[in-house]
Formats: C-alpha cells, sequence, structure tokens
C-alpha cells in the first residue's frame, strides 16, 4: 500500500479505523441524550458499523435522526481520542461507577494479569483495544447516516438478553455517502426476500416453519427448467443419473463420519443416544448413498472415472439467525455429483468439472460476479473437526493447489473452511446486500473411498482405492433463484421466464384470433398466457410489465385485418408488427441460444 492511499478509504484497515471512530462518536451521542442505556460494543464491519446498547425504549427513526445530529456536533468539536490503560481490578471499578455492567462482563473474561485500553473522548470514556482516528474532528459529520435499529443477543447467544443494534455507515465525503445510500437503495428493490415474494415466486408460512419456503408455480417452473437443463448437460458429459433414499440409518453416517462431525446440523429421528432402536435421519448430502451405486458390484479401471449425478434434496438443521428467503434454508435441492476416479484421471475430471460448472454460471448469468476460494483444513485441528493425517490432507492440498495453478484459477485461500474429509474449491457469490454464500463446490476427497471399502482391480490385477470428486454443476436450485432474481431484478432471461409471452387481444372480437396465436405457441413449446378480461389495453400492458413478462403480444382488429400481430419487447419498450411465424422464429432463437 502506497503512502498517499494509506490514509484513505482505499486502505482497508484506515477505513475500519475511521467507522470504528465512528461508532465510538456514536455511543457518545447516546450517552449524551439517553444517559440511562448501558453500552455493549461496537465495532466496524463490511460498509459502515454498528453498536449494541440496552435501552429501556426502542429506538424509533426520531432517535436516530436526533442522533445523526448529535454525533454531527461531537465530529465539529473536534474532541482528541486519548488512549490510556489500567490494570484489570481499576478497569473493572471505572466501569463499576460508571455503572456499565456489560463492560464489566468484557473485563471479568480477561486474564487476571491483562492490562486493559480505553479511549477517552471528552466526557466519554469506552472500553476498547482501538485503533481510532486521532480526533473527533477528522470525521465528516455530514456523511454519516444510521440506517436501522434491530434487535441483537448479547454476543450472540439467544440465551442472553435481547440488545438494540444500530447500524450505521460512514464516509469521508457526502458525495460517497449518497452514492451508497443509491446503491442500498436499489439493493432494496432487487432484494429476492422482497422481490421475489411480490413477483410470486415463493412464500414462507409460520405453520411450515423457518426455512422452509414454498415454491409458487412460477418459482417451481423456473427450477424444473434449470433442474432439467442441468440434467441434460451433465448427460452429455458421460454422468449417470442416480435417485437415492432421503433418509438412512445412522450406521451409513457412522461409516462416512458425518455422525461424528455433523450430527448437529443433521435432522434426527429417533433417539440419537439409544442404541438399542434403529435411529435414521435425513440426508445432508448426498456421497454416502452414491457410493452405494459403486458398491452393487466390483469394479476394474475400466469403469472409472464413474461420474455420478442427482438432483438431490437434502436437510440441513440451520440455526434459526442463518435464515434468509431462498438463501439459506433447511431443505432445499442441488445438482449434486460425485466422481470416482483414478489418481492419474484425477486433475482431467477435475477440470471437467470445473468447465461444467462455470459454462453452467456463465450461461445463466452469474458467473461474472463469482470469485474462487482454496478452502483448506485448519493444521491445529480444532475440535477435532478433521478426518485424516496431516500428511494425508497435506498431499490432498497440494495436489488440488497444483490443479488450480494449471488451471489458471485465481483465488483466495480460506483456512478452516474445507470439509472434513478434504479440501475444496468454493466458488463464491454475493447477494445484493453484499452477504457472501458459496453457490458451487469442488472437492477432493482422498479418504471416504477407503471407510467405504471401495476399490477396483487395476491393470495389474491388483485392488486399489480410488479418488473421489464431491462436485456441483449449480449448486442449491432455491439459492440460485434468489440470486436471479437479484440479478437480473425479476426480469428473468425470456428461455427461462416462467412466463414468456402474454397475448392480449383488445376486444371480444379480436379473442378468437388470439386463441389461435396461443395454440401456436403452445405447440411450439412456448409458456404463454392470454389476458382477454374487459380491461383497456394500456391496463394490461402495464401489469404485464409488473410480472417482468418479456414479450406482450397485441391483437386488434387492424392486426387481424392484416394478418399480423404487434410484439412488445420487454427489454427495449418498442413495438413492432410481425407475423406469427416470425415471432416463432425469433422466440426459438433467443431460447435455444439462451440469450440474456
Amino acid at each position: 500500500m502506497s503512502d498517499e492511499k494509506k490514509y484513505t478509504f482505499e486502505d482497508p484497515g484506515y477505513r475500519d479505523t475511521y467507522r470504528h471512530t465512528v461508532s465510538h462518536i456514536l455511543a457518545q451521542a447516546v450517552k449524551r441524550l439517553y444517559p440511562e442505556v448501558k453500552l455493549a460494543i461496537g465495532p466496524a464491519i463490511e460498509n459502515g458499523f454498528y453498536y449494541d446498547f440496552d435501552a429501556p425504549f426502542s429506538f424509533t427513526q426520531e432517535h436516530l435522526d436526533a442522533l445523526e445530529a448529535e454525533m454531527k456536533k461531537i465530529c465539529k468539536e473536534k474532541l482528541p481520542l486519548e488512549r490510556f490503560e489500567l490494570p484489570r481490578a481499576e478497569a473493572r471499578k471505572l466501569m463499576e461507577e460508571k455503572d456499565e455492567p456489560y463492560k464489566v462482563e468484557l473485563i471479568d473474561d480477561l486474564p487476571e494479569d491483562a492490562t486493559i485500553s480505553f479511549y477517552k473522548q471528552g466526557e466519554f470514556t469506552d472500553l476498547c483495544a482501538g485503533p481510532h482516528l486521532d480526533s473527533t474532528g477528522r470525521i465528516k459529520g455530514n456523511a454519516i447516516k444510521l440506517t436501522s435499529a434491530t434487535g441483537a443477543y448479547w454476543r450472540g447467544d439467544s440465551k442472553n438478553k435481547m440488545l438494540q443494534r444500530i447500524y450505521g455507515t460512514a464516509f469521508p465525503k457526502k458525495d460517497e455517502l449518497d452514492a451508497y445510500l443509491k446503491q442500498v437503495e436499489e439493493a432494496r428493490k432487487r432484494d429476492h426476500n422482497k422481490l421475489g415474494r411480490e413477483l410470486e415466486y415463493f412464500t414462507t408460512v409460520d405453520v411450515i416453519g423457518q426455512g422452509l419456503p414454498v415454491l409458487l408455480p412460477k418459482g417451481a417452473r423456473v427450477v424444473q427448467l434449470l433442474q432439467r437443463w442441468v440434467e441434460d448437460e451433465e448427460e452429455k458429459r458421460g454422468y449417470l443419473l442416480t435417485k437415492t433414499p432421503l433418509m438412512a440409518k445412522r450406521d451409513l453416517y457412522r461409516i462416512s463420519g458425518h455422525w461424528d462431525h455433523y450430527l448437529d446440523g443433521m435432522f434426527i429421528l429417533g433417539d440419537p443416544h439409544d442404541e438399542e432402536k434403529e435411529c435414521f435421519a435425513l440426508r445432508p448430502m448426498t456421497c454416502p448413498f452414491q457410493y452405494q451405486v459403486y458398491l452393487n458390484r466390483m469394479r476394474s479401471y475400466r469403469d472409472l472415472p464413474m461420474r455420478l449425478s442427482e438432483t438431490s434434496t437434502l436437510f440441513r438443521n440451520e440455526d434459526s439467525g442463518e435464515m434468509h428467503g431462498l438463501i439459506r434454508v433447511r431443505q432445499f435441492t442441488i445438482s449434486e455429483g460425485h466422481l470416482i476416479l483414478r489418481p492419474d484421471q484425477l486433475e482431467e475430471e477435475f477440470k471437467g468439472c470445473l468447465e461444467l460448472a462455470k459454462y453452467c454460471l456463465e450461461t445463466v448469468g452469474l458467473l461474472e460476479d463469482c470469485t474462487f476460494r482454496f478452502s483448506q483444513w485448519d493444521p491445529a485441528n480444532p475440535n477435532d473437526k478433521y478426518e485424516g493425517t496431516a500428511e494425508q490432507w497435506e498431499e490432498a492440498q497440494r495436489v488440488m493447489g497444483q490443479i488450480l495453478d494449471h488451471l489458471g484459477i485465481e483465488y483466495e485461500v480460506g483456512i478452516d473452511e474445507a470439509a472434513f474429509y478434504g479440501p475444496k474449491l468454493d466458488i463464491q457469490y454475493k447477494n445484493v446486500h453484499g452477504k457472501e454464500d458459496t453457490l458451487v463446490t469442488i472437492q477432493i476427497d482422498m479418504l471416504l473411498a477407503q471407510k467405504f471399502g471401495m476399490e477396483y482391480v487395476d491393470r495389474d490385477g491388483e485392488k486399489k482405492t480410488p479418488y473421489i470428486i464431491h462436485r456441483t454443476s449449480l449448486g442449491c436450485y432455491e439459492r440460485t433463484l434468489a440470486y436471479l432474481i437479484e440479478k437480473y431484478a425479476g426480469a428473468l432471461p425470456t428461455w427461462m421466464a416462467p412466463e414468456q409471452v402474454r397475448v392480449m387481444p383488445m376486444t371480444d372480437r379480436n379473442v378468437s384470433c388470439a386463441q389461435e396465436v396461443m395454440r401456436q405457441l403452445a405447440e411450439a413449446g412456448f409458456r404463454a398466457t392470454m389476458d382477454d378480461r374487459n380491461e383497456k389495453i394500456g391496463y394490461k400492458i402495464r401489469e404485464a410489465q409488473v410480472h417482468k413478462v418479456p414479450y406482450m403480444v397485441v391483437i386488434g382488429d387492424k392486426d387481424e385485418e392484416q394478418g399480423i400481430i404487434s410484439v412488445r419487447e420487454r427489454k427495449t419498450g418498442e413495438t413492432t408488427p410481425m407475423e406469427v411465424t416470425a415471432f416463432l422464429e425469433k422466440l426459438s432463437y433467443e431460447v435455444k441460444e439462451k440469450l440474456r
């Protein structure tokens, strides 16, 4: 980092220091206006900062407006931020005197011999490790915005008291703040959790449960289209389709290691601690099931690679606080697959998996916004998280790193983010709010084949253990649908749109002609509906636009006389007269080429 950038927002360290300082200015403003409020913690985060408070009232927009005004005053006061340290006992006494019980609790968790740092600005003092800017005058008061107030458990534990978290952001210039707020507003409009419900792609129902969305007809149709397309593409690339059970006895998960490493993330049917009775679990992944296809009979080196694929419904017991629309759910469907192969086939098959994933993501329009992460184990192996020896992990990661380098993949390394049985390449994607999740994963596994007794007879007549690649083509379909809604603001490309054409007769006289157009569209395999309501054509067009329909076909008396239709295109807003056959050819090309 050059010196001229070191103290600008281009430097992530300076940016965090700036916003951390603003979080203290917020806390000072709260204590000035509402001295009865107790302080918790207030860090900088990716796009701003927050501070948690214990208040006897709920923070409203009026409170946030008053706090913003007070924060501007504090910036104008140019108060120096002075760091000082105290021994643990004195630090505890200071916070007791200030009647800050949450700060006292934090101090109590520190070692007896700890020296504890504080920052003082004017009359306000806060327990903090820092760092901070040297003065509140460094902060531009007119470039601060408090964005929301929500509930947050103390220390993120639902057993603790619910506090109030005030979120905010800050920039060195007001025009940068304005640009960010405009971006946030656009993100709200595109948020699939809002837009997907408004366009009737999905809903959630309290009596069904959190993280268990119901796909409505439009959402179900899009997922069906994607699944059929992916399955056909996998078949072209030599994959064999399987269909395996949604649950199994705990015995299967014990062999795979999921019972020891993933039990808390599974839905259990029965008592997991009663060894006298059968106990089942809904599957959190398909790998141990698909291995049974390989184990159905003895295999030869000629059988490899064996590429197995399945459109798998999976179940994972996610924490309630992690649930978000279609992006993080408890039941989902995934384009899952496992490749069983010889060691000499590993690089070529890994390359094939990556090419397939990139093709799928490119076709739907998501690849350009993806990043790659090489997820590795933590050699310290915290909480005995990983299977296998250090030597096995080092070898697997060496091979995978070599493959990624040969393929020219630019990636970041994620330590302690591997699967318990092997390293993986995660293809990452951010939602409109900047939250990152894994969309597609490709994993190298040198461990589980041996645990399941998977062997093949090699050319030399010896039995050997294969390698396994775990992979997805398009990942979780629900999550992909969410990202597509956000990417296209609900206006999905024609080839995957649940409704491709809406036919609109202008009067009752034109209904018969409209029905004939509908027949031709249906015979050609297009998804079309007809709006023959007794409404003005302008109203019908506006409603179709709201529903993001790619094409609107208007038929009036003149159209009938001339033997044409008037085609209005969503993308351009233009209306073009054309013959039905020409329109069908246009649609066919757009769908076949999967244009975006």
